[in-house]
């Protein structure tokens, strides 16, 4: 397969580095020194493009690439607010492919899982309350992580005494989400159900961008074969 990457930080060095090893080809490299690249013969015949890059720049680099008629796995988070709905639109009336997830780590998806299960089963339990923290390296821009918001979203759909959530908050009908940002931190989330008796907490705790990185090349590898908007759910069916 042919990848092109958007954006050439230690994510994208670690995704090159994965799709050689799994016999793929990098035909083109996209920093923001070399933008004049998304118009090169190379860019344009990359089966899929794999970005990772700020929440300012993602959806421009969507346009970019699908007007090269090129396929976008992406992991960019903060966009969504603004632009969620031109993306869906692009997806499902004009012919685009993005697969975009907030975390492409197989333990977050497996993580994800757990979480939605568990919420179901603590909607019959009220004495029980919820609250998310995420921890991140101080390089982070955005807050809750995009992950954070997507764990809030599941938990919020299945326990109904949790009208939304939000951060900063001690109203109990919203779903408190907590941030951190020290050192060098991959990524920690943890959702605790705390009530007088005990205490439940799981924890996804990140070792290196690794497992994002195989995340990311596993997507592309989907990505060549369906169309439209995907995430991890389309990929793994758990």
């Amino acid at each position: 397969m042919k990848i092109a990457l958007i954006g050439y930080g230690k994510m994208g060095k670690m995704i090159e580095q994965i799709a050689l090893d799994r016999g793929h080809e990098i035909v083109s490299i996209i920093d923001i020194d070399n933008q004049q690249d998304f118009d090169s013969p190379e860019f344009a015949s990359a089966d899929v493009a794999i970005e990772f890059t700020a929440p300012q720049a993602a959806y421009g680099n969507y346009l970019k690439a699908w007007a090269k008629g090129v396929k976008v796995v992406s992991g960019s988070t903060g966009w969504m607010k603004e632009h969620g709905d031109e993306v869906r639109k692009a997806c499902s009336e004009d012919g685009k492919t993005l697969f975009w997830a907030s975390n492409f780590s197989i333990g977050v998806a497996i993580f994800s899982a757990v979480n939605r299960y568990l919420a179901k089963i603590m909607n019959q339990f009220p004495q029980y309350d919820v609250e998310i923290e995420e921890t991140h390296h101080v390089h982070k821009l955005d807050h809750p992580s995009g992950t954070a918001i997507t764990l809030a979203e599941e938990i919020v759909d299945n326990i109904d005494r949790k009208e939304a959530w939000k951060e900063d908050t001690t109203d109990k009908k919203y779903l408190r989400v907590d941030h951190i940002r020290r050192g060098e931190v991959p990524g920690i989330h943890t959702i605790r159900y705390d009530s007088d008796a005990d205490l439940i907490t799981i924890t996804h705790d990140a070792h290196s961008r690794k497992g994002f990185a195989l995340g990311a090349v596993l997507a592309a590898e989907y990505t060549k074969e369906h169309q439209g908007l995907l995430t991890i759910s389309d990929m793994f069916k758990f």
